[in-house]
């Protein structure tokens, strides 16, 4: 609706309303422009948070929340499942994989992600060696690595996660889950074909 003066001119047919300059002006700021396609609103603080702290939670659980009486030494489930023959390291390594979905989330640059990937294969590869790579995982932490790496490179403001950062993650994720299997048959084979040459008769 126009407030303000209004004047008005006659014509043969009609009579037509003069609109005034300030009433143009009033509604004009009245009115609102919005872009056909919004981006979706940032993450609240708070949940971003508790992402922060659920990923903190997994690589705890996973490589050190249990201390040894009488030593400085924690482990986690992550070497206890990897006493599972041929599984245990594939399931223990499954969840770490969801610290990099976190990452992807949170924003983290694709660089940092493919640090973590490496972190979690050398975790998987090493730790498939029996004995070797129960030590390795105790030493190297991979989770708690890449915890730390999300806390410090998660953006204040993330962009919008589109599609090819999921299959960004997702194809790193089946390589290393097609590389830790073509590990594990490798080295059942080294251990079958040293088998048979130290029974097989001389």
């Amino acid at each position: 609706m126009i407030h303000g003066p209004v004047d008005c001119f006659e014509d043969a047919d009609r009579t037509v309303p003069l609109v005034q300059a300030d009433d143009l002006v009033q509604t004009s700021m009245r009115v609102t422009i919005l872009p056909p396609h919004a981006e979706e609103p940032p993450q609240p603080e708070r949940t971003r948070e508790d992402i922060r702290i659920f990923a903190d939670f997994l690589a705890t659980l996973l490589d050190s929340c249990i201390h040894i009486p009488g030593t400085n030494i924690r482990i986690g489930l992550d070497p206890l499942l990897g006493l599972i023959p041929g599984i245990g390291d594939l399931l223990s390594n499954l969840l770490g994989t969801t610290i990099l979905f976190l990452a992807t989330q949170l924003g983290v640059p694709r660089i940092v992600i493919f640090r973590m990937a490496l972190n979690v294969f050398l975790n998987t590869f090493l730790g498939a060696i029996p004995g070797f790579g129960d030590l390795f995982s105790v030493w190297f932490k991979s989770n708690v690595r890449n915890a730390a790496l999300l806390r410090r490179y998660c953006r204040p403001v993330p962009p919008r996660s589109t599609i090819g950062d999921w299959i960004y993650v997702s194809v790193l994720i089946l390589v290393m889950f097609l590389a830790t299997v073509g590990a594990l048959f490798l080295i059942l084979w080294l251990i079958a074909a040293l088998w048979q040459f130290m029974t097989s008769p001389s």
